[in-house]
């Protein structure tokens, strides 16, 4: 969503790409382009992404389970390198067709990649490092974006001349992925429970850990594959009405709604102006954005530290606290934020007050709100319902993106500042439904999460032809218990 975000402020702010629009079809029918017709370009233009995002969405759990999830990555890489370059020429096409088509495109590639990354990762990881690693994609994306402000940057590439060099550099990622991905495993889980290929498995697991003993969690997975052999494999349409999975789906739903409502977008449609009413020159907008994004940036790395090292507070409540804590900021600053921006033409500090705001906002959301969805998500749900859950996930993430784009102009138009309340409202809802149904996962197995959702489910976890042992401890997987509801 942010990436879409900062399209629309860096160019509409700039209105590089509209003069392109204009002029391109002034040359094509020796008539200005209307205004009506301009906006409806440029909406399209931005709507394009999420719209493509979620048809991403809907094509993760079929290519997962067919090219699995490290080949799933490589396919990706299509989805990026072909619209920058599309985009790259778009201006020597003299086409702006050509930028809304590719816009779909990389749409499609946000979708897959914001999906089976933490999917792979976390499959990838060992349940002490699940959560840290999980955040990696969060931070990476911040970085991203924060680059995009740097280059964005008048003097740099944000000009007439270098806004389409900008636009076909988001390819080189995914070159990069795409020589360097191959010297990678593929997941463990995947090899074993899909593709039942244990040999190959044990031999990736062994690379990843760095030793050869990794029977503890070839059990664990094993015991896995014999939990969802017992219950069936589950399809994206079986997972709406899989009772046993109902609470973790119902859950993962309501993070991803919060995350895309919580009013992120609100606050970067606002910030050049509250940083013009607070007496910054508007030629120094620019450099205090690239501050906000850096912002951004040293919360998530914070946000990782604390999940990476057992000295931070953070760790020992993990992944539950992180959440409550960050719509708890986000609601909290979108409360202030209205009042500061009502009085902020009849009180002279009042606009530093909301400067204050949109960076507490900034903070908030990257601690939690950001990273952690995606990051519970591949927790919540073991192998075969994986794939299905992040398909559902996503697809919610980027019609919320999607209605947000659409509805939040006429919001603004109607309420003004007044829209924040509406934004504190759902990181309120958002927090009370973690706070009351949502357990702590950081150092469980997959298969003991499913087991904490039982109860509530109102479900039995099985294993094979009954209840077998599951091995349990913080260190290693050594206690034994049975797999049943508590």
């Amino acid at each position: 969503m942010k990436e879409s975000t900062e399209l629309d402020k860096s160019v509409e702010h700039r209105g590089f790409m509209q003069q392109f629009y204009n002029k391109t079809y002034s040359d094509r029918y020796k008539e200005p382009m209307e205004e009506d017709l301009l906006t409806l370009l440029w909406s399209l233009t931005v709507s394009m992404y999420p719209l493509g995002g979620f048809f991403g969405s809907l094509m993760v759990a079929p290519l997962v389970n067919k090219l699995g999830r490290k080949g799933t990555l490589l396919f990706n890489n299509i989805f990026s390198i072909v619209p920058a370059i599309m985009m790259g020429v778009s201006e020597i096409a003299k086409s702006y067709e050509i930028i809304i088509v590719a816009r779909v495109i990389v749409g499609i590639c946000a979708g897959l990649s914001s999906n089976v990354v933490p999917m792979y990762l976390g499959e990838l990881a060992p349940k002490n490092l699940r959560g840290a690693i999980g955040i990696v994609p969060q931070l990476f994306i911040t970085i991203g974006i924060l680059a995009a402000q740097v280059m964005g940057i008048r003097n740099i590439l944000g000009n007439s001349t270098g806004w389409t060099i900008m636009l076909g550099l988001t390819g080189i990622p995914a070159v990069i992925e795409l020589v360097l991905l191959p010297f990678f495993p593929e997941s463990p889980r995947y090899m074993l429970i899909q593709k039942r290929d244990e040999k190959n498995s044990r031999k990736a697991l062994q690379r990843l850990r760095g030793w050869d003993d990794v029977d503890a969690e070839m059990e664990e997975m094993c015991l896995e594959d014999q939990s969802e052999r017992a219950e069936g494999r589950l399809s994206a349409l079986s997972l709406l009405s899989q009772r046993s999975l109902r609470w973790q789906l119902v859950s993962i739903i309501i993070m991803n709604m919060g995350q895309q409502l919580s009013g992120v977008n609100a606050i970067y449609y606002y910030a050049d102006s509250i940083y013009g009413s607070a007496g910054v020159n508007e030629k120094d907008v620019q450099y205090v954005t690239v501050g906000t994004g850096a912002v951004n940036v040293f919360m998530t790395i914070a946000a990782v530290g604390s999940l990476f090292s057992q000295v931070f507070i953070v760790e020992s409540s993990g992944r539950r606290l992180l959440l409550l804590l960050g719509f708890g900021i986000c609601c909290g600053a979108c409360v202030l934020l209205t009042v500061a921006l009502n009085f902020q033409e009849s009180v002279s500090w009042m606009p530093y007050i909301s400067i204050a705001c949109v960076i507490i906002y900034v903070i908030g959301h990257a601690i939690g709100p950001s990273p952690i969805p995606s990051l519970v998500t591949t927790e919540m749900f073991r192998q075969s319902a994986r794939p299905a859950a992040f398909m559902v996930g996503g697809s919610v993430h980027w019609i919320c993106n999607f209605a947000v784009g659409l509805i939040f102009p006429f919001m603004e138009r109607g309420l003004g500042p007044y829209s924040f309340i509406i934004f504190s409202v759902i990181c309120l809802v958002t927090l009370i439904y973690i706070w009351m149904v949502v357990p702590e996962t950081k150092n469980k197995t997959f298969l003991e999460v499913s087991q904490m959702f039982a109860e509530r489910n109102k479900t039995e976890i099985k294993v094979g032809n009954g209840d077998l042992p599951l091995k349990d401890s913080k260190e290693s997987l050594e206690s034994e218990e049975k797999i049943t509801a508590f």
